[in-house]
């Protein structure tokens, strides 16, 4: 998913789905399937709703995004 067209943007969770994915909702209304990679996921304690993350994307696929950190618990 990284590349040289990635970008990132931060999301709030708003589901908590099987198999280590979450629905994330970005500032726009856009709402998208986040996932941690398997590096990360030693370092990534896990999201719970309403929790804010930093996201990757590319401009290939909006509908997926990776979880790169958990900014904000709340």
């Amino acid at each position: 998913m990284g590349g040289k067209n990635a970008f990132q943007v931060e999301g709030r969770v708003t589901g908590v789905l099987p198999n280590g994915t979450w629905v994330a909702e970005l500032g726009n209304g856009h709402r998208l399937t986040a996932f941690v990679t398997g590096r990360d996921k030693k370092n990534f304690a896990g999201a719970t709703t309403g929790d804010v993350v930093k996201l990757q994307l590319t401009p290939y696929d909006l509908s997926v995004g990776r979880i790169l950190v958990e900014t904000k618990r709340i």
